[in-house]
């Protein structure tokens, strides 16, 4: 009988969010050059915590990274990415700034794009599917 060895890959859960402005532009930020594959743009939110809703996470993470409060309209479908030594399941919400000025305490640097320019970005690869998602969205 053969031996399988199973490598368990460490699973990450992640809120994300897609935070659009007035004119239908879209948030999306950049990691600092110290994080978890640096300066990859992504869309911002972070783990899921034991006992929190996936909403609760998205409002908190975002407070703590941007610091502002922001509004839920929608949420898109559930992604999930495999890197080489983990895999990142995102829950993408669609979002509005209800309060605040952005300061970013974690990512690099951050941006408002159109729509058509959304994927011209170096993306962490895990967003590229959500970003995907998002822009088909648009077309329905």
């Amino acid at each position: 009988m053969e031996k399988l060895n199973h490598i368990k890959s460490k699973s990450i859960l992640v809120a994300c969010a897609i935070i659009k402005d007035d004119f239908g532009n879209i948030l999306v930020a950049q990691r600092s050059a110290n994080m978890t594959l640096p300066l990859k743009w992504e869309f911002p939110g972070g783990k899921v915590e034991n006992g929190e809703t996936y909403e609760q996470a998205i409002v908190r993470e975002i407070r703590e990274e941007l610091s502002i409060l922001i509004t839920i309209c929608d949420k898109l479908s559930v992604s999930t990415y495999r890197y080489p030594t983990f895999s990142i399941t995102l829950i993408p919400f669609l979002c509005k700034i209800k309060e605040g000025e952005i300061k970013l305490t974690q990512h690099q640097t951050f941006c408002w794009l159109n729509s058509n320019n959304l994927l011209d970005l170096d993306w962490a690869e895990a967003d590229i599917p959500v970003a995907q998602q998002y822009l088909n969205s648009l077309n329905k």
